[in-house]
C-alpha cells in the first residue's frame, strides 16, 4: 500500500516547504541564527529548532526532558510551554549541528510519508496530547512548516514560494478560521456578509456569511451590499493571520470599507494561530 491519496496533497507540500527550509539555512553563517523572525520571541535558529521537533514527534520520537526557563517572555501560555520545549533544548546548538538534525530528520520523514498505508480518519496523538485525525494531522502540519518556511525568508531577505504547494494548503486552513474571527470574534451582525478579495500569487474571493443564528460560513458567491469588505495581497492576508503583524503595521496595504467598527474588530481578531 501506498499514501492515501487524500494526504498526498499534504505530504507534497510538506516535501517542498522542507526542502526549501534545508536549502535556505544550509549554508547560514553562525551569526545568521541569531536573526530574529517575524515569529514573536523565535529567532531563525529557533524557528528550525520548532520545525525539527515537530517533525520528531510527528515521526514518534519521545519528547525532551528539559526545564524552561522562567524569563522567556513570549511564552504565555500552555501551548507555547509545550512548543517552546523543543526550541529551547537547541537554543546553544552550534550551525553544523542544525542543519545535520534538520538533514536526519528529513530523511527519516521521507522514509516515513514513503511507508505510510494508514487511513486519513486513523487517530493520532497532537499537541499537549490532543486526539487528531491523520489527515487533520498532516494537514495543520504541511501549513505550520511552510509559515515558517515564510519567517525564515522574510528574516533572511529571500522572498519566495508565496504561491508553492504549501500556499494552497495555507489559504484552505485560514479559510477555514474565518468564520470564527468575523462570526466569534468580531461578532458581526447576524445576517450579514462580508468580503475578502485577495491578490497576488494566490488569488480569492470569499464571503463569509453570518446567519441569523449568528454562525459565520464561508462561500464562493460575492455579496450585493455587504457590511464590509477588505482588499489585501495575499501576503498581507498570511502575515495578519498568523500573527506576523497587526493591522496598524500593515494598513497601508489593506482596503477596509463599510461600518469602521466592524472593519476594525475584523482586523484587531484576525490572527489566529496560537
Amino acid at each position: 500500500m501506498s499514501l492515501h491519496p487524500t494526504l498526498q496533497p499534504y505530504a507534497d507540500a510538506w516535501t517542498h516547504s522542507i526542502e526549501a527550509i534545508s536549502e535556505l539555512v544550509q549554508h547560514l553563517a553562525e551569526a545568521d541564527w541569531n536573526r530574529r523572525t517575524p515569529c514573536p520571541g523565535w529567532s531563525v535558529r529557533d524557528i528550525v529548532s520548532h520545525v525539527i521537533g515537530l517533525d520528531s514527534e510527528m515521526y514518534g520520537d519521545p519528547r525532551p526532558i528539559h526545564s524552561l526557563p522562567r524569563d522567556l517572555f513570549h511564552v504565555t501560555n500552555e501551548h507555547q510551554r509545550y512548543m517552546e520545549m523543543q526550541v529551547d533544548v537547541r537554543r546553544h546548538h552550534t550551525a553544523p549541528e542544525m542543519t545535520s538534525e534538520l538533514e536526519l530528520m528529513v530523511i527519516r520523514r521521507n522514509r516515513q510519508l514513503r511507508n505510510e498505508s494508514r487511513d486519513p480518519g486513523t487517530k493520532v496523538r497532537g499537541p499537549l496530547g490532543a486526539e487528531l485525525t491523520l489527515e487533520e494531522s498532516m494537514r495543520s502540519h504541511a501549513f505550520n512548516v511552510w509559515v515558517h518556511e515564510q519567517d525564515l525568508r522574510a528574516s533572511l531577505g529571500r522572498p519566495g514560494n508565496l504561491d508553492s504547494p504549501g500556499a494552497y494548503v495555507a489559504r484552505d486552513v485560514l479559510l477555514d478560521e474565518l468564520p470564527r474571527v468575523v462570526a466569534e470574534r468580531a461578532d458581526a451582525p447576524r445576517s450579514s456578509a462580508i468580503v475578502f478579495d485577495v491578490h497576488g500569487p494566490v488569488e480569492f474571493l470569499r464571503t463569509v456569511r453570518v446567519d441569523i443564528q449568528g454562525r459565520g460560513t464561508v462561500e464562493t458567491v460575492p455579496a450585493l451590499g455587504p457590511a464590509a469588505s477588505f482588499s489585501l495581497d495575499w501576503e498581507t492576508f498570511v502575515r495578519l493571520a498568523c500573527g506576523r503583524v497587526g493591522p496598524d503595521a500593515v494598513a497601508d496595504r489593506v482596503k477596509a470599507e463599510g461600518d469602521p467598527a466592524l472593519t476594525t474588530a475584523i482586523l484587531r481578531n484576525f490572527a489566529v494561530t496560537p
